[in-house]
């Protein structure tokens, strides 16, 4: 009897390139599908809980006003770019665990720990010494305008830079976590930094009972707790063991950074380094064109972002438990188990993107009005609901190329990614959006219909983006990279 399209589509078997035989006999499809998705499932709840969450705290922002908003969106890409070296530390800690835990070496993996703890603690004082005193000029430089927006801006961002550390570590703890699966726990620990983060933005945002009404700088402080807090459950469950004993450090242990670890970890981390640094170089100055528009135009901007966050947090959820998956069965000599959990993430991520893209479309009234105040322009209404058709559009696009890249990491092929985000994010991206605007912002002045053309920008970064990573994913080259 012959299978109906949809069975052959989600068979693992009909996953494998055309003409690739199994190293060895194949697991059952039940079997595969239960391991992946006992990854998947903690990840992307942590993933959109967070998003969720982050989205919350928009709304508590926004009911100071409309410079609130712009002013903590303004602080984002800044923000971005200082973390951009831990992210890409990050893509290195996972991969190279995962490659351990394959490998079944876990002095490796714990020694591949130790050195990035004492990179982290190195790397947070560099960064806030230099970033912190240039506050006020990268607020502006960002596109705060002078007065109340450019002051809490500022503030907000340096709040952040002191809480920097406690951020870094945590994030480095849960990425040796990811690597070896233990998804489950990074879920606890980031769900519940974000709860008290929530917890404490209602507390010190509207002065409730014995705290102080303190606004934007309440929000910040409230963030800094969270993330405080995340970094002792995170560096708790390190310091007792996790993942069946296989992550443990002590203070006993030897925290001399180790020759193979800096190794591997240096290969990833800084081609992801060249990846990070084109992000954000492109996110940054896709913000700052919009925010170029005004803060109506770049408050529609903010609401917008939070739902492309939102799609993008379930995607890098799918993404990491492809990662994981990836780099582990690459260290037990099984490429073709990899390939296969690489596609499995992507048709996950291709159901769930259809259904994001109709709510975006279908539910942009009801969505965008969760942050629109009673004395907000009803032009940031009109402008974020035509955004959100545009975001419709996006959500496939971004998902397929959000978890391929995924599946590239945790192979190490790093430098790829690091070209293809060059050529979208820094270039394609950025040009479009300020041509765009330009044309209908400048020489119509019309800052709706030159915020809809950034956005259309985004759509054709995507798509050139999700076609370039789907190519190298089935060209099967990322076999053979060795960590």
């Amino acid at each position: 009897m012959r299978s109906s399209p949809l069975t052959r589509f989600f068979d693992i078997r009909q996953m494998l390139p055309a003409g690739t035989e199994p190293v060895e006999a194949l697991p059952s499809n039940r079997e595969t599908y239960g391991k992946y998705i006992h990854l998947a499932v903690p990840s992307v709840c942590e993933m959109v809980l967070i998003s969720l969450i982050n989205m919350m705290d928009t709304v508590m922002v926004s009911g100071i006003g409309t410079d609130a908003v712009a002013a903590v969106g303004l602080v984002g890409q800044p923000r971005m770019i200082m973390l951009s070296m831990f992210f890409a530390l990050n893509v290195g800690i996972t991969a190279v665990v995962a490659r351990r835990r394959g490998e079944k070496r876990q002095d490796a993996a714990n020694a591949t720990v130790r050195t990035a703890i004492v990179i982290c603690i190195a790397l947070s004082a560099l960064l806030m010494a230099l970033l912190i005193p240039l506050a006020t000029p990268l607020m502006r430089f960002a596109g705060a305008e002078a007065g109340r927006t450019l002051e809490d801006a500022t503030e907000y961002f340096i709040i952040m830079g002191i809480a920097l550390p406690f951020q870094a570590l945590s994030m480095a703890l849960c990425a040796a976590q990811r690597g070896v699966g233990n998804t489950k726990l990074t879920m606890e620990v980031n769900i519940t930094s974000n709860l008290v983060n929530i917890l404490f933005n209602y507390l010190l945002i509207n002065g409730i009972g014995p705290f102080p009404r303190l606004g934007v700088r309440g929000a910040a402080i409230a963030t800094a707790i969270g993330l405080f807090v995340g970094f002792i459950l995170s560096l708790t469950a390190m310091l007792r063991g996790s993942a069946g004993g296989f992550l443990h450090i002590s203070r006993r242990d030897s925290w001399k950074p180790d020759g193979e670890a800096c190794k591997a970890l240096f290969k990833v981390a800084s081609s992801a380094m060249v990846e990070q640094l084109a992000m954000r170089v492109g996110f940054f100055s896709y913000a700052k064109i919009v925010a170029s528009l005004g803060t109506d135009a770049f408050a529609a901007h903010q609401i917008c972002m939070q739902f492309m966050n939102l799609s993008f947090s379930c995607a890098d959820g799918l993404g990491v438990a492809g990662t994981s998956l990836v780099g582990r069965m690459l260290g037990a000599k099984r490429p073709d188990m990899a390939h296969i959990y690489g596609t499995l993430a992507q048709r996950f991520s291709l159901m769930i993107s259809l259904v994001l893209a109709a709510c975006c479309i279908l539910l942009r009234g009801p969505l965008v009005s969760m942050f629109i105040n009673r004395d907000a322009s009803q032009d940031v209404r009109v402008m974020a609901e035509t955004i959100m058709v545009v975001l419709g559009l996006v959500q496939p696009l971004q998902m397929l190329s959000v978890v391929a890249a995924g599946a590239l990491r945790g192979a190490g092929d790093v430098r790829y990614t690091a070209r293809v985000m060059l050529i979208t994010v820094t270039l394609i991206r950025p040009i479009l959006a300020l041509t765009g605007v330009y044309v209908a912002g400048t020489l119509m002045g019309r800052s709706d219909i030159a915020l809809t053309a950034a956005w259309c920008a985004t759509l054709c970064d995507m798509s050139v983006r999700m076609v370039l990573m789907l190519r190298r994913y089935k060209s099967g080259e990322w076999h053979k990279i060795r960590v």
